[in-house]
């Protein structure tokens, strides 16, 4: 059945001249349902994203409409972050659609990690050609991830940052994405709060809900 989260995030956009910060509430369900609703800024108030499984929907209520995402815009930026569409599907995605091999133990941050390679399946539809996890051997915290593209050229850093108590776990609370290639570029995804108690269940990731909920 999955597990069922509630939580409050902040997104800062880094650029070599500016900030912006995003602040935003989600629910998800196991891996395949989520629903993102934006707070702030005003200007992007009440926009919201659906995921079911690979699919996603974005509501815009600018204009009063729901887009399903083409497959041709998952890699396009979300919300003018370093994130792209993709990455709001992309935990279904390295689960089912990747082998996943154990290449030794490093240290990251202080911490012992796993090194984990995820190369792509045979005929999986995948954007990356290959992902590297570190992931902490005590706690399994995802401490550092790489996405190389089709040619193995690093693309995104990904790190987990500031381990503290959300929900009543121990969890790392920042996210951190540095692309490559854009010096002076980086997002980073904060928790502010996290609730694991919430009640949910898929009837409420619905397109009804996605322009209903606030």
């Amino acid at each position: 059945r999955g597990e069922k989260a509630y939580a409050e995030m902040k997104m800062t956009i880094i650029r070599p001249t500016w900030q912006r910060e995003i602040t935003m509430k989600s629910w998800s369900l196991g891996e395949d349902y989520s629903l993102v609703v934006i707070t702030a800024p005003a200007r992007d108030k009440g926009t919201a994203f659906l995921k079911r499984g690979r699919e996603l929907w974005n509501w815009q209520p600018t204009i009063e409409r729901t887009i399903k995402m083409p497959p041709s815009m998952m890699m396009q930026s979300w919300m003018g972050s370093d994130f792209t569409n993709d990455d709001l599907v992309r935990e279904s995605s390295l689960k089912n659609d990747f082998t996943h091999e154990l290449a030794g133990k490093e240290e990251v941050a202080g911490r012992n990690c796993y090194k984990i390679v995820l190369t792509p399946k045979p005929d999986a539809a995948v954007v990356w050609g290959k992902v590297i996890m570190w992931i902490d051997d005590k706690d399994y915290l995802e401490m550092k991830a790489e996405f190389y593209d089709e040619d193995e050229f690093l693309v995104n850093t990904i790190y987990g940052k500031d381990i503290k108590m959300l929900g009543g776990r121990l969890l790392t609370s920042k996210m951190e994405l540095i692309p490559a290639d854009k010096p002076g570029h980086k997002t980073i995804v904060e928790y502010l709060s996290l609730d694991f108690n919430v009640k949910l269940d898929e009837s409420f990731f619905s397109l009804q809900n996605l322009r209903r909920v606030r």
